[in-house]
């Protein structure tokens, strides 16, 4: 198991920029597949990217992709999104999430993930 702590949320305008950071704790993150997901009330938890164990392959939803980045640094046990050209459908919790035995055709499926953050709140106003 690995302790996730979600940062740099915010409130920003429409087409801005912002990164979020994910910090593992308890244990290294090498041997994980981590993801981000968001989640806004009454909705359920939408997949946003993925990323495969090594960093090799990375993975994003329809509405994110060509904006955002996931990126990871193995080596200071840190997950990021890199999130351009904001939209306020983008105002969302975001949640980072980590697994160890993600099947990469289910890799959207919030279910795969046992580790998870908090989350961090993005408001994008237009």
């Amino acid at each position: 198991q690995v302790q996730l702590v979600e940062s740099g949320g915010g409130v920003v305008q429409a087409g801005d920029s912002l990164r979020l950071s994910c910090v593992a704790s308890e244990n290294s993150l090498s041997g994980y597949a981590v993801a981000w997901f968001r989640q806004t009330p009454g909705k359920e938890r939408e997949f946003v990217a993925a990323m495969s164990r090594t960093g090799g392959f990375t993975y994003y939803g329809d509405s994110v992709k060509g904006r955002f980045t996931i990126s990871r640094d193995n080596g200071k046990n840190m997950v990021y999104l890199q999130m351009n050209v904001l939209k306020s459908e983008d105002t969302a919790v975001y949640y980072c999430a980590a697994g160890r035995r993600v099947i990469t055709s289910s890799r959207r499926n919030h279910n795969q993930y046992d580790n998870w953050g908090q989350g961090t709140q993005v408001t994008v106003s237009s």
